[in-house]
Formats: C-alpha cells, structure tokens, sequence
C-alpha cells in the first residue's frame, strides 16, 4: 500500500488530520489540502490515486474542484464527502464524474469500513488498469489497419480500446462497407480471449431453415442430410468470440433461441436433449436501426438489450471526409504492391472529385468500384 497515495480535500483541519492519521495506519501514502487550489496544485504535481474531497469549501468548492480534476485527470477516482448532502447535490456530483459520496462525520464503524470498502475497489481498479496497459498499448499497432486521423476514428478508436478489455456483449451499428467487421476484430485481437477463436456468421446469408443448425449444430439424423453430428458456431467459438454480422436479418424463431443461450449460457444441438455449456463473449453488427425494427415486430426488445450493452457506431466515410486522401493513399499503394506496379500519385483534380463524392458504399465501395 506504500505505493498507493490519496489526497484529502478539506478545509477543517481536524477532518484532514483524523482523515491522514486513520490512512496512514493502513499503510496508505496520503496528502492533505485545505482547498480546492491547493488539491489541483497536487493532483498536477504527484501521482495521485484517490481523492477524498470536501464539497462545501470557501473559494473553489467541491463540485467546482471536481469539475476541474476531470478535466485534468479524466480517470482518477474521486470521492466526494459532506455534512450537507441532498439529492440534487448527489447527482451534479454523479454526473460531474464522481466515484461515490460519503457524509461526515466518520464516526460509527461502518462509516468507516465505507471508506477503506471504497478504496479496495480504487485499488482493485488501478490493478485492473495496470493488466490492461499492454492490451491498450498494443491496440496502437492492430489499429493501423483502421486507416484515419479525423475526430470520428480517433473516438471508434477510443471505443473499440474501452470495449476490447471488457466481456460485455457489443452491438455495432453502421452502414454497409464502413467496417464494422474489421471494429469486431480489432476487439476480439485486443480482449483478454485474443487467443481463443473468433466466430462470424453472417445472419443474413445463412437460409432460415439451416441457421439454427449453423448456431447450435446438429445430432447424426435430425434432418435429411444430417448424416453426422456436426458442433454449431456456439460452440466452436467456446471460450471467445461470437460474431452475428447482419443480426436484423435473424428471423423472430431465432433470435429467441439465441435470447435462451445468452440468458442460460447453454445450447442445445438440433435433435438433441443434451444441454451444452458455453462460455461466448458476442459481438453482433447491424446496418439496421434496430429500434425502428423493434416498434415494426421484426426484431426482439429483449434481445436487443442483451446486445446493446456496448454500442459501438460506425462512422460513414462521408462523415469523415478528412481521412479520404489517407485511404485513397493506402490503396493505392496497396493494389500497385499487389500487382507489382510502381507507386503511383493521384492527380489535385481526381482528389478534388473524390473529396466531393458521397460514397454511398463507403469504404468498400472505394476498394473495390
């Protein structure tokens, strides 16, 4: 804990030295300020972990100091403290970025074991981040094959960098030919099972007769044809990831066998009885607007929400018009290496033209028209 530094914000004095001696007992490093200045002044100039911080103060009070650390360091972990709490002061905090929010006096036990409770989880946080780093740093390399330097990638980049540690379910969204394929690899290569397989099925591709038997597989004589037991994508993709592209295609009968799998965490081969654990994190893709899909009857709420628990957007190529010349470039360099060609360079006026197209097809459509 030696390591582990919190700073206490307080402008009476007896909560800063009762704070610092009670955390110092445990092994914590801990500063002390009485203001909101002076706390910005050290959270600037030291490595700071955990911040207990006084709402009421004169000058600069909590919530402004609050305010001003998240603009400085976005994810340090602020806890706000009071004798004066309400609602309507809980919520600006909450929405200012706040980790929690304890009242004064620490005086009873349990308000106590709050505090040393809240700074176990910081802890266990700092270490998850610190597992994490080399994932994110190596999400710079994979990233090169999402060619663009405009404020729309750099966020699809900051995205794909927060879903990628996670195992929450994704849904990505966007029009056909943005690349919605390659955001799904980018976070199953940078995830914690980048070493187990990673799955597609194209649902809109599959006929509906045979997409349940290409999800959950099938037993020797189910069907006509059936001549063998055959494992579905389910269970191939066992302890990785599950690709559903084009998830708005699925028909209502299947999107409620795949709600059952992702509610029990079990499948069932076609003609089978046996129930088959699996562990799949899913990341599925559409170029629908699933809600307006919901409101016509074609696609389920609750599946939906078992999906949506990160949405990824896909920007269009045309809401990123900076980064046309950087594609333009490297495909161009691409298809002359391909064909053994020397490099070659685009004309002012041929630029100009597909600066001011609108690329309904968007990046596939630049590969490939």
């Amino acid at each position: 804990m030696g390591d582990f530094t919190i700073l206490v914000v307080d402008d009476e004095e007896n909560i800063r030295i009762s704070m610092k001696g009670l955390l110092s007992e445990e092994g914590y490093n801990v500063l002390t300020a009485a203001d909101g200045a002076e706390a910005i002044k050290l959270i600037k100039d030291e490595d700071i972990d955990v911040v207990f911080l006084d709402v009421v103060m004169p000058g600069m009070d909590g919530l402004q100091a609050l305010e001003r650390i998240h603009k400085l360091k976005p994810g340090l972990c602020v806890v706000m403290i009071t004798a004066y709490g309400n609602t309507e002061m809980i919520v600006q905090a909450m929405k200012l970025g706040a980790y929690d929010f304890i009242d004064k006096p620490f005086s009873e036990p349990e308000e106590l074991e709050r505090i040393f409770t809240v700074i176990r989880h910081a802890l266990e946080e700092q270490n998850l981040k610190l597992e994490n780093l080399e994932l994110r740093r190596r999400i710079g390399d994979k990233a090169e094959k999402m060619i663009g330097k405009s404020p729309a990638m750099l966020q699809l980049l900051d995205e794909i960098k927060r879903a990628a540690p996670s195992n929450g379910r994704v849904l990505i969204s966007g029009e056909n030919g943005t690349g919605k394929e390659l955001v799904a690899k980018l976070i199953h290569e940078n995830s914690l099972r980048a070493d187990k397989p990673f799955v597609k099925v194209n649902c809109a591709a599959i006929p509906e007769e045979l997409i349940e038997s290409e999800l959950f597989g099938h037993e020797r004589g189910a069907f006509t044809g059936a001549t063998a037991r055959r494992d579905g994508k389910f269970l191939q993709a066992d302890g990785g990831m599950l690709f559903l592209d084009e998830i708005g295609d699925m028909s209502l009968a299947t999107q409620a066998k795949v709600l059952r799998t992702l509610q029990e965490g079990e499948i069932q081969r076609v003609g089978g009885r046996e129930l088959i654990q699996v562990d799949v994190r899913i990341i599925a893709a559409t170029n629908k607007e699933l809600k307006e899909e919901i409101t016509a009857g074609n696609f389920r709420d609750d599946l939906y929400y078992r999906l949506n628990v990160i949405p990824i957007k896909v920007p269009p190529l045309r809401e990123r018009r900076e980064d046309i010349p950087l594609l333009v470039a490297h495909f161009i360099e691409l298809f002359c290496r391909e064909n053994g060609k020397r490099k070659k360079e685009i004309s002012e006026g041929a630029m100009r033209l597909l600066m001011s197209y609108h690329w309904p097809g968007n990046i596939r459509e630049m590969r490939y028209k």
